[in-house]
């Protein structure tokens, strides 16, 4: 099945808030000093991250998760910039692009039948 379908990019969306909320959390726990309850909450976050990733349309969860990088790695600066309030620079979007090209020749590349 092709993973690119709009549904899976939904998915792919949701699943990298979670992900990035759930690493949140623990990072500032460690490295903000904020309270250990904050967690709580991070580990649900990273369970509903996996859990999302289960319900894209792939026969290879290998690829699902290469898919998933590039839009996590875009969803990371997004984080960056809205909730971190730091703007990415041309090297965070140089990097994004190159992540988002080589998921694309995973997803797209010819395969043998």
């Amino acid at each position: 099945m092709n993973i690119i379908a709009a549904p899976s990019l939904l998915i792919f969306l949701g699943a990298a808030f979670f992900e990035i909320a759930g690493c949140f959390a623990f990072w500032a726990w460690v490295r903000l000093g904020k309270s250990a309850l904050w967690l709580l909450p991070g580990g649900v976050s990273l369970l509903i991250f996996a859990w999302l990733l289960t319900f894209v349309d792939s026969e290879a969860a290998g690829r699902t998760y290469a898919a998933y990088g590039g839009i996590y790695v875009l969803a990371s600066l997004l984080w960056l910039w809205l909730v971190e309030r730091q703007q990415p620079d041309q090297w965070d979007m140089v990097g994004a692009a190159i992540c988002i090209i080589g998921a694309a020749v995973i997803l797209l590349g010819p395969r043998a039948a």
